[in-house]
């Protein structure tokens, strides 16, 4: 994939067990385009560890396709099954295993986190997020998959999260704050 150099590629994944979703988006100065969008679907290994393999396997191919700079994912954060944590941990790292085996930088975003980023709501649903991404990177229903825009929406936060223009300052005191903005002072 042709990119500039002020340009930036963020692959974007929500693990899972069953599907594992994923989004590409490129950043061109400060605004964010949809690449592609996809899931990695793993229904019809029985296998917990064929299972893994794909996941490593996909996702080190997508890399080599897309080439992104930064790896957006999203970390396993709760859950009541004990096995179903343990699974779900094995198969993010198995995309993480991808990248690093490729030199890509890993950034993990809590799932409130990345829904809070995207819709201003950290409790809102998988059809909210969808439909927000959908405004905000312009594609349509019909390349929406609803497991394939959580790893979408990792993207994207991650793309708000080291791209906001008010982190750019940092105060540690009012004092601080007045001796870098004397302007605004009276």
């Amino acid at each position: 994939m042709n990119k500039k150099p002020n340009e930036k590629i963020i692959l974007g994944i929500d693990p899972g067990t069953t599907i594992t979703g994923y989004g590409v988006i490129k950043i061109a100065g400060s605004e964010p385009r949809l690449i592609t969008i996809g899931a990695i679907d793993l229904s019809k290994y029985r296998d917990h560890y064929l299972k893994l393999k794909h996941i490593f396997d996909r996702t080190a191919g997508i890399i080599d396709e897309y080439h992104p700079d930064e790896l957006a994912i999203e970390a396993p954060f709760y859950g009541k099954n004990v096995q179903s944590m343990l699974k779900l941990g094995r198969a993010q790292g198995a995309a993480i295993a991808a990248a690093l085996s490729r030199s890509v930088p890993i950034f993990e975003y809590a799932p409130r986190k990345i829904k809070m980023s995207i819709t201003g709501r950290g409790a809102a649903s998988k059809e909210q997020v969808a439909a927000m991404l959908m405004h905000i990177l312009k594609f349509s229903k019909s390349q929406m998959k609803l497991d394939a825009t959580d790893g979408l929406a990792a993207a994207l936060c991650h793309f708000y999260q080291t791209n906001n223009p008010r982190s750019e300052k940092s105060y540690n005191s009012w004092k601080d704050f007045i001796n870098k903005n004397p302007g605004r002072v009276k």
